[in-house]
């Protein structure tokens, strides 16, 4: 029964990963610990398994597809797997209501910003900067590097690192609006190349959290299993969702987990 509750799970978090680009462990983390009482630090490291893998799955895809700006996910990547072990770390060193606490507040800002959001989209698309950090000349695929471009990707793959490691979360909520203030992709490829970045700062992040014995892989297996399930049935769905919608669903919905999640950490 545990090993179905994990793959259930699991497919909830991948499905997310589909349906916005962003990590999956913003729900895969607090349905294990909500549902299934894990310590806050193995669900994180069971939900980086979970995300990288449904990550890799995702960019694999959309490379075949010609959506993912391979370079940036690496510039991001490489940021984020050397601030990844720095999150796991402090993560040990914090008690469980402290770590509780910080996803809460996450929850509540992302919701905060997923609800803003999807009211921009309603009235039209969100101005960007004039002249974006990271630009792909029209008619082409390939971004157009600069120093500047290069800053904004690796301070922005930093954080995602560290909240990757510390709550277990992939960063991709760090990452989609970042790549969608600073560059000027598409919101496919924003997504796919996300989900790059997500399966590398992940494997940083599992490798570290194994360091310090907090990975149990015959949980995280089945979670990953079911979160690469997830993402295949979410690619197929999300066409068939307005993003406006999705993004209201999801703001509710982590408006109701931060609320659960605070709970559990005030009663200790």
């Amino acid at each position: 029964m545990e090993l179905l509750a994990l793959a259930g799970l699991g497919t909830v978090a991948g499905l997310l990963m589909a349906l916005t680009g962003a990590g999956g462990g913003a729900l895969g983390v607090p349905l294990l610990v909500l549902l299934l009482h894990l310590p806050m630090q193995q669900a994180s490291a069971m939900s980086l398994v979970a995300v990288g893998l449904a990550g890799a799955l995702g960019a694999l895809l959309g490379l075949r597809d010609q959506l993912l700006r391979y370079r940036a996910a690496l510039m991001l990547g490489a940021a984020g797997m050397l601030a990844a072990p720095l999150g796991v770390a402090l993560a040990q060193r914090l008690a469980q209501p402290v770590l509780l606490g910080a996803f809460a507040a996450f929850m509540l800002f992302t919701a905060w910003r997923m609800w803003r959001s999807a009211n921009t989209d309603a009235a039209g698309s969100a101005p960007r900067p004039a002249q974006p950090a990271c630009v792909r000349p029209d008619g082409e695929l390939r971004l157009r590097w600069t120093p500047r471009c290069a800053w904004v990707l690796g301070r922005v793959g930093a954080l995602a690192g560290v909240l990757s490691g510390l709550l277990g979360i992939g960063g991709g909520f760090v990452i989609v609006p970042a790549l969608d203030r600073h560059t000027n992709l598409d919101l496919r490829s924003i997504q796919v190349t996300s989900l790059g970045v997500i399966a590398l700062v992940a494997l940083s992040g599992v490798a570290a959290a194994a360091a310090h014995g907090q990975l149990a892989l015959q949980d995280a297996l089945p979670f990953a299993a079911g979160s690469a399930a997830g993402l295949l049935l979410g690619r197929r769905l999300a066409p068939r969702i307005s993003a406006p919608r999705l993004r209201r669903g999801f703001a509710v919905l982590a408006v109701l987990v931060a609320l659960l999640v605070l709970a559990r950490a005030l009663r200790g």
